[in-house]
């Protein structure tokens, strides 16, 4: 079954991928040797909440799914 969007869903879609891009090229920024997955996780959320987010990764108790 085919679900087409409404323009409504099609602009939330555009600005939530485009919060997402934002926060990854924001936390590769950060990335140095001595910083851990655990900083970058918690530098995420804050981004992400600071622009209006709300960081969900289901399944994963931090915000990236950061499994090491």
């Amino acid at each position: 079954m085919i679900f087409l969007k409404t323009e409504e869903e099609i602009e939330f879609l555009r600005e939530s991928n485009l919060l997402v891009s934002k926060t990854l090229g924001y936390v590769a920024s950060l990335i140095k040797p001595g910083v851990t997955t655990l900083e970058l996780d918690k530098s995420a959320e804050t981004y992400i909440r600071d622009h209006g987010g709300v960081p969900t990764f289901k399944g994963y108790p931090n915000n990236f799914g950061t499994p090491f």
